[in-house]
């Protein structure tokens, strides 16, 4: 038996490949909305920038930034194997962008009356990353 295998018998983990130039970036201080420009299909830009435009009491405008970040880190699960459910753990750096862009469209939905798709979306992060769930809040 292999140390990685894995003994619950669901899909293993998908980890998406690193992308440090929208990361670095942002850690430069670069604003995300150049980022998301320079990077469109980054999730974590499209996060960072719901997280600002929710902080400053825009909860459509950080809906709509999080819905993009949500389905461009839909696109780049799947292009890394993912096959619509498993875990995508926090754990591991690359992913972190599409678990804030889901969780920041949970809070945007919530904050606009959407609580189907809070809920859709609260039970998503917890069944991808527990981990992203408790971090996030």
């Amino acid at each position: 038996m292999s140390i990685h295998e894995n003994l619950l018998g669901g899909p293993p983990p998908t980890h998406l490949p690193d992308d440090p130039g929208p990361r670095e970036m942002l850690a430069s201080g670069t604003a995300p909305v150049d980022v998301a420009a320079a990077h469109p299909t980054s999730s974590l830009a499209w996060a960072q920038l719901a997280d600002e435009a929710y902080e400053r009491g825009a909860t459509v405008e950080s809906y709509a930034y999080a819905r993009t970040g949500y389905h461009r880190g839909l696109d780049a699960l799947r292009r890394s194997g993912w096959k619509g459910h498993g875990p995508v753990p926090w754990e591991h750096e690359p992913n972190r962008g599409f678990l804030r862009a889901l969780h920041a469209l949970a809070r945007a939905a919530q904050a606009i009356g959407e609580q189907e798709e809070y809920e859709r979306c609260s039970q998503f992060l917890k069944d991808s990353s527990p981990t992203a769930a408790q971090v996030l809040g």
